[in-house]
């Protein structure tokens, strides 16, 4: 709990001294830490438990239910929904490009994608395995994944850390680089219509990209307050203060409604919005932000232009094959 206080502390600290930077392309690779380098070995044992649901108890649910790498890289829900039917408080967060968050989820609980890979799969509303204990066992009894362990890590590596770490290796291969925005950054001025470099200028002058900044519009991996002016006039509808995002893990009142800055990438695909999934359209998104952070009302026509601009944000997405999942011949672990 110190680590997290202490990595949230620096990370809202820093936050408040950025002031928006250059624009910036997307990487076209992502970072990898020095105790887990990727490796295709990894990345293709990784995405097999990405996608296996026998990581769930009910064997129906699996980390891509949530986060769709086929669509937005997260499930188009207000609240996802797992074992038994169970949703939870909050909207998937996009897989897509998490490679570059300082910290996962919503409330920046988890470190790394490493931590963040443990989590879903033993909590009751999500995944609902018993423990790691079962995962492991259960992985042990299936013979392609002995195979696929050992040439990702090596004899008997059948384990939670190595699971993780697969799993983070995979989800590192998904970015989103060469949108329309990066072209245009990278010098091709034409990359953008009009209408979308309007939008660009007017996101600039607003103050959007004082939060939403850098390379994937998400502050660096920074917190900020929201809503930070009254919202009581879009309470009953959108239900913004029910939850308490970073003061739910510090269990501290100053960081109440504090959330990580979500990215802008493929923002027009990840619908609905905000950290409950209450907004349902990118432009009602637009124009609660842009009240409530800013304290500004937009236009119609300066609405419609930020929206271009923010469709420019959406890049191809990396060849994908679905894997073809190690097979139990004869029995299965749903009962």
């Amino acid at each position: 709990m110190f680590k997290i206080r202490y990595l949230v502390a620096t990370i809202i600290l820093t936050s408040t001294m950025s002031v928006a930077s250059a624009w910036e392309a997307l990487p076209v690779t992502a970072p990898a830490p020095a105790d887990n380098p990727t490796t295709a070995e990894k990345v293709e044992l990784g995405s097999m438990l990405y996608h296996d649901p026998r990581l769930s108890s009910t064997g129906t649910v699996s980390c891509s239910s949530c986060h769709n790498t086929m669509l937005g890289g997260e499930d188009n829900r207000p609240n996802s929904m797992g074992v038994h039917g169970k949703t939870g408080g909050r909207s998937a967060p996009t897989v897509w490009n998490s490679a570059f968050n300082k910290v996962q989820f919503w409330d920046g609980r988890a470190a790394s994608l490493e931590a963040q890979a443990a989590g879903p799969v033993t909590n009751p509303i999500e995944m609902g395995m018993g423990s790691w204990d079962d995962v492991v066992a259960r992985l042990k009894a299936i013979d392609g994944y002995q195979r696929a362990f050992t040439e990702a890590f090596g004899p008997n590596s059948i384990n939670k850390d190595n699971a993780t770490k697969a799993i983070a290796a995979y989800e590192r291969t998904l970015i989103t680089p060469h949108s329309a925005y990066d072209k245009y950054v990278g010098g091709d001025k034409a990359a953008l219509t009009a209408q979308q470099v309007k939008g660009m200028n007017k996101f600039a002058e607003l103050g959007c990209s004082s939060c939403h900044s850098g390379a994937t519009f998400n502050g660096g991996g920074s917190f900020q307050k929201f809503p930070v002016r009254d919202a009581s006039s879009y309470e009953a509808q959108y239900h913004l203060m029910q939850d308490k995002g970073l003061a739910e893990v510090t269990k501290k009142p100053e960081n109440e409604h504090f959330w990580k800055v979500p990215t802008l990438r493929n923002i027009a695909l990840t619908a609905p919005y905000l950290h409950n999934g209450s907004v349902h359209t990118l432009d009602q998104a637009v124009e609660i932000m842009a009240k409530l952070q800013l304290g500004k009302t937009l236009n119609k026509a300066d609405t419609t232009d930020i929206v271009a601009f923010l469709n420019a944000l959406t890049g191809p997405f990396p060849k994908q094959q679905i894997p073809a999942l190690p097979a139990t011949p004869g029995k299965t672990f749903n009962k």
